[in-house]
């Protein structure tokens, strides 16, 4: 077995820590030889208090020429103390602490070279504590993410993503307590419903049409056009009640469930739809007919419906929500016709137009009542409007004319000026997901009409706080049905749609009812109203009169004429009913 491990005494200090001094220590000698030779002790006691081994927060850079020791590198710095009063050794030390160096001898980090650092090296800087440092850092990162979060919350065209939760919207039609709600449907279980129809045929085509002018296919916004008013051509909005064609047919029974193209649009896109509306079912009989109200805002055009940035709520805005609807208006009917050959020349159908008095000038616009088979003894009648005719290698091809308008790039992030002929795929996504839900009804209803072609004009204001003068920067045609696949708007889903509505109303007693949009969540509601609703004595308008927003014009003499409103129209219509 090795020999045991000899450990050396260790002696005891009753006066202190650490090993006794020499010259007291004298019965320890020989302990005290078995200490390593040349090792500084410093013995110390327990009432004496043990200074900073390095301090970190002092500045380096700031220096001090009256410092004994001065020449000392950066990296030795945050170890002297010899101006410390803290230290009281430090006077003691300094000669020693002259030789001292640390092992690490990297240099100091170089600063990043720019600007700031160009002309700022020569400057002195102010001593800074290292906490304040950091904090400052935190705060421009936290800045920095925030504005990096805007951007793509701005940016990103997820339909998933929460829409506008802090703009509050309000219900299209006044709901009174005498109403009875019978149901409310969710949005989520119209994505479901799927149905296929045959091909429609055509019972009567009624108006006139007048030619495109294909010239306006080459405007580019280097040679804008100024957009023109036609306030001598009536535009009519004429319900489906009001109108004296489909109650002949409805006389004759040609079918059991009568609409026109807007409002079987309206139901068609109602997914998309954020804004409030409202649709009027009248059961009569066994026959079934979908109506506006007076004043409804289906004659209207939204405008940013589904951006994600509100709109202002000010009603008396040029750019709050109803007076921009006004104004897409406007703008939609005068863009339609004037991009047409105006030089007389109409295409005529079996009938004139319905709604115009002898002698009238109207405007460009052919009505084609179409019919559905939705079951073996379900036939649907709806009212569809085309604006133009073309013609192509010697056959006739229809046209339907819309307008997006821009009002202000600062809302879209988009300038069509810049954009429209170098990205114009980008001017058409922004407006995709800030119109989806207009955007979807205009392509529903030109599927509805069978029309060849769709036109969508890009008009402009000419300046952002002008909300009367405006320009035409550009023209594109798309086929319907292509387009429709672009937007993800599904036919089999569109008409699904309508027959569950369609299946359920004929479900109901006779009377009235209102079905309305939820101004807040994604779900329509069913109300029994009593038989006077919405008649002339219960018109209940949106907005009262003294906050409506006037449509843009040069006088208000004029703001019935242009047709905007639709006011003059309507009455016109109740006078020949």
């Amino acid at each position: 077995m090795v020999g045991g491990f000899e450990v050396g005494a260790v002696p005891f200090n009753p006066d202190g820590w650490g090993p006794p001094d020499a010259t007291t220590a004298t019965t320890t000698t020989t302990a005290t030889s078995t200490l390593p030779l040349h090792v500084p002790f410093a013995p110390f006691s327990r009432s004496e208090k043990l200074g900073r081994i390095a301090d970190w927060t002092r500045n380096v850079n700031n220096p001090n020429a009256t410092r004994p020791n001065a020449n000392k590198t950066a990296l030795d710095s945050v170890f002297d103390f010899t101006a410390d009063d803290s230290f009281p050794a430090a006077a003691a030390a300094g000669d020693d602490d002259s030789t001292f160096r640390l092992v690490d001898g990297k240099p100091p980090p170089r600063p990043k070279f720019g600007p700031k650092w160009r002309f700022n090296q020569h400057r002195p800087q102010l001593p800074q504590r290292r906490d304040e440092e950091v904090e400052a850092r935190k705060r421009e990162a936290e800045k920095e993410r925030a504005r990096r979060d805007r951007l793509y919350n701005l940016n990103r065209s997820n339909q998933n993503h929460p829409r506008r939760e802090a703009a509050a919207f309000k219900s299209s039609v006044d709901i009174q307590p005498e109403w009875n709600m019978l149901d409310q449907i969710p949005f989520s279980t119209f994505s479901k419903l799927s149905f296929t129809v045959p091909e429609p045929e055509d019972l009567l085509l009624c108006g006139g049409l007048e030619f495109y002018d294909r010239s306006y296919d080459r405007i580019t916004p280097k040679n804008e056009r100024r957009l023109e008013r036609f306030k001598n051509r009536n535009f009519f909005k004429v319900t489906t009640t009001d109108d004296p064609v489909i109650r002949r047919l409805a006389n004759e029974d040609k079918a059991t469930v009568f609409a026109t193209d807007t409002i079987l649009a309206t139901l068609m896109c109602a997914p998309r739809s954020v804004y409030s509306w409202d649709i009027v079912i009248q059961r009569v009989g066994n026959k079934l007919f979908f109506d506006k109200r007076d004043g409804s805002q289906l004659d209207l055009l939204s405008v940013h419906e589904t951006s994600h940035e509100p709109l202002p709520e000010a009603k008396d805005d040029m750019n709050s929500a109803y007076a921009l609807s006004v104004e897409a208006a406007y703008i939609n009917q005068n863009f339609s016709q004037q991009v047409l050959i105006r030089d007389g020349n109409k295409v005529a159908f079996d009938e004139p137009n319905p709604f115009a008095n002898e002698g009238e000038e109207v405007a460009s616009v052919a009505y084609r009542y179409r019919r559905w088979k939705l079951d073996d003894d379900m036939y649907l009648v709806a009212r569809c409007e085309v604006q133009s005719v073309v013609e192509v290698n010697k056959q006739r091809s229809f046209l339907t004319l819309n307008a997006l308008n821009e009002f202000d790039p600062k809302y879209s992030g988009v300038d069509w000026r810049q954009k429209l002929e170098t990205q114009r795929g980008a001017v058409l996504a922004t407006e995709l997901k800030n119109n989806a839900n207009k955007l979807a009804k205009w392509t529903a209803q030109a599927l509805l009409a069978s029309a060849d072609l769709m036109k969508l004009g890009y008009v402009s204001r000419v300046h952002p706080r002008d909300h009367y003068n405006h320009v035409i920067l550009a023209v594109v045609g798309y086929k319907p049905r292509d387009f429709a696949s672009q937007i993800n708007l599904n036919t089999s889903n569109m008409w699904g749609i309508v027959k569950s509505i369609v299946d359920l109303c004929m479900k109901l007693n006779e009377g009235k009812y209102v079905l309305v949009k939820d101004p807040s969540k994604p779900q329509v509601r069913i109300y029994e109203v009593p038989a006077d609703a919405f008649e002339n004595d219960y018109v209940e308008e949106p907005l009262p009169e003294e906050e409506q927003v006037q449509p843009p014009g040069e006088d208000t003499e004029n703001v019935e004429t242009n047709g905007a409103a639709n006011d003059v129209e309507d009455k016109q219509i109740d006078a020949q009913a």
